[in-house]
């Protein structure tokens, strides 16, 4: 490959990296504030309701993502790759701006969430057309027998987002005190990301049209109907389906799972202080970020076959001694308590001329350094403990846990673990779903497959996955911080079998 040729793909991918990049940090700060967004869009006087609520409107816009794939994918297939993911662009960066700017619940009701899960659509169906877009751009202009390695490096831009995302909430909060930053600071990772937009549009003005697209339209030889052709010819929605069981359902699962779902898990299972899950997150996802391109350019080598079910088989087998190694971790039922440390101190809060909350924060320290805040707060109105809607007592207790050094290694090391798979099955995806499709329908094809893979299978994981962990929470049941990964697991290995089956290392030239 001449020198020529590397510095023109660098261009393709810097141009088409950055963009993606920015529409993952837009997707994904949602995420990442969840547990603060929770107590302003929504009623407060259930904060459980209230997190589900917000996975849920979160997961919201994983489930359009694939009707954005099939509207941008058609549009991308009949008038060209560049225009159609320019304005996806501008659709992500303005929704995203504009739930930075929504009042919160107490200023207008129902009005607050109605207006985040709109917003939360539109996100979706921009990203339903991004990311098929910049994939199939990418691997329009690598040589032949190197699109696991070029393309790979789009796959990093999704953790890149994540992280970039975890680190400009950190600043934010550093800068800012506690108070300031849950009353408005949270607001400020969505009003920057307009800033990264407008800089990538004009990054993306200055692209041509990916070769092989313009080669095929100055001949004649693009769809007329793209839809119809990738889903009503029966030989390739063969290959759509065997796409969507056979690889991108695992691997959204995986995905979400090691990122997204270990990152809830340490904030509201095992009540880790924000800040510091955020920095070994941050860090995990550092260390773990090249391993896509490592699988990329391997695949190219060995197949993407073998690489995305290691990754799905190790998944499997792992998850349940991780996540159970991570909450023995912050265990304190295996710590020793000092308790001539524990402090106690109780204040009043007037809600209103009827309603009293009566407040008891404690302070614990432990002797391996961990040290602990537990908050209770109990509800009175007119002198009388309310009740909450089971009819008990309505206190609510919030703990956050400031863990030592040691403790922040041995989860940053656990998060990597996960991320490593995560690499496995993602490095080599893009390759593998361009090379199933034919250039006139490419984009389309793929992305639909894709996105449900991923909006579905995987971006319903942390509402689901949460539900069964609070469900056998209150049956009781001791180890209830392992039932969420029954999900991830189940899907994963479903998909691992039809991999293993029907995939056959041909696809991997099949359209190259």
């Amino acid at each position: 490959m001449s020198n020529k040729s590397t510095k023109g793909i660098w261009k393709v991918i810097s141009a088409s990296s950055m963009g993606t990049m920015i529409e993952w940090y837009d997707f994904y700060i949602f995420g990442s504030l969840a547990v603060v967004i929770s107590t302003k869009f929504f009623p407060s006087d259930n904060p459980t309701a209230a997190f589900l609520s917000t996975l849920a409107t979160f997961a919201a816009g994983f489930v359009v993502r694939p009707f954005g794939a099939l509207f941008f994918g058609r549009l991308g297939d009949l008038i060209g790759r560049k225009y159609t993911f320019m304005v996806t662009l501008l659709l992500m960066g303005g929704a995203t701006f504009l739930i930075g700017c929504i009042p919160s619940y107490e200023t207008i009701g129902f009005m607050a969430p109605l207006l985040v899960l709109l917003l939360r659509l539109l996100q979706g169906l921009a990203l339903g057309g991004e990311y098929g877009g910049a994939a199939t751009y990418v691997a329009e202009h690598a040589p032949k027998g190197q699109k696991g390695y070029w393309t790979s490096w789009i796959q990093t831009t999704a953790t890149v987002g994540l992280f970039i995302s975890l680190m400009v909430i950190l600043i934010t909060k550093n800068v800012l005190s506690k108070e300031a930053f849950e009353e408005w600071g949270w607001r400020v990772p969505f009003w920057v990301s307009i800033l990264m937009v407008i800089v990538s549009y004009f990054i993306r003005k200055n692209m041509h049209e990916s070769p092989v697209f313009a080669k095929a339209k100055s001949e004649g030889k693009t769809s007329t109907n793209p839809l119809k052709e990738s889903f009503g010819n029966k030989y390739n929605l063969k290959f759509v389906l065997l796409a969507l069981f056979g690889a991108t359902m695992g691997q959204g699962v995986v995905w979400y799972t090691g990122q997204f779902y270990a990152m809830n898990f340490m904030k509201t299972v095992q009540c880790i202080d924000s800040s510091q899950v955020d920095t070994l997150l941050g860090i995990a996802l550092l260390i773990g970020t090249p391993f896509f391109i490592v699988f990329g350019w391997l695949s190219d080598k060995v197949g993407r076959k073998y690489i995305m079910m290691g990754g799905m088989l190790l998944a499997i087998i792992c998850y349940r001694p991780i996540y159970k190694a991570m909450y023995q971790t912050t265990d304190l039922t295996l710590k020793s308590e000092i308790v001539a440390n524990t402090t106690t101190v109780p204040s009043m809060k007037e809600v209103d001329a009827t309603k009293t909350d009566s407040i008891y924060t404690t302070n614990k320290a432990y002797t391996d350094g961990t040290t602990v805040e537990e908050i209770k707060t109990k509800h009175f109105e007119a002198g009388k403990l309310m009740l909450d809607d089971k009819g008990k007592d309505k206190i609510e207790t919030k703990i956050t846990k400031t863990i030592t050094n040691h403790d922040r290694m041995l989860l940053m090391f656990l998060v990597f673990l996960q991320v490593l798979f995560v690499t496995m099955v993602y490095g080599p995806i893009a390759a593998f779903l361009v090379e199933m499709f034919p250039t006139k329908i490419r984009y389309t094809s793929m992305s639909l497959p894709y996105h449900v893979g991923n909006g579905i299978f995987g971006g319903l994981l942390p509402a689901i996955s949460t539900y069964f962990v609070t469900s056998s929470k209150d049956a009781g049941n001791p180890e209830f911080y392992l039932e969420g990964l029954w999900y991830p697991i189940a899907i994963a290995a479903i998909c691992f079998v039809i991999g293993m089956i029907y995939i056959d290392r041909k696809i991997n030239t099949l359209h190259e």
